[in-house]
Order: C-alpha cells, then structure tokens, then sequence
C-alpha cells in the first residue's frame, strides 16, 4: 500500500507538477515571462466580456429581452 502511495507522489510531484516548478524557477530571472499565462487568460476574459455586453446590447436594442418577473415559472 505504500507503493501506491509513492507513486501518487510520483505522478504529482514529478510529472503533473512540473510545468508550475518550470514558472516559478522562471518568475527569479523574467516576471513577466512566468506571468504570460496569467496575461492571456485576462485577455480572453476580457474578449469574453466585451462580447457578452455587445450581445445583450442587441438583444436590448431588438427589444427581444424578456425583463418581468414572470419570464420564469419558479417565480411567480
């Protein structure tokens, strides 16, 4: 049962892991190299959320939103 164990250990620590040790040895000589992950994820964020507020422009514009109470049965 300790070899099983071990090998979780193993498979974590020394496989899935390592990307995350690769950035932090990285984050000592460049910042904004081991942040870049981070920078893309804001951007698609961001693109995401531009997009959502354009959608629900046209749908406000179209006067196809449904805004009263009664729109959904649970909250009558």
């Amino acid at each position: 049962m300790k070899a099983f164990f071990e090998g979780i250990e193993y498979l974590f620590v020394n496989i899935l892991f390592a990307p995350h040790d690769f950035l932090r040895s990285l984050e000592l000589s460049s910042w904004f190299a081991a942040n870049t992950i981070n920078w893309i994820f804001m951007i698609i964020c961001a693109g995401a959320m531009v997009y959502w507020i354009k959608q629900l422009k046209i749908f406000e514009d179209a006067g196809t939103e449904k805004q009263d109470t009664t729109a959904h049965s649970f909250f009558k």
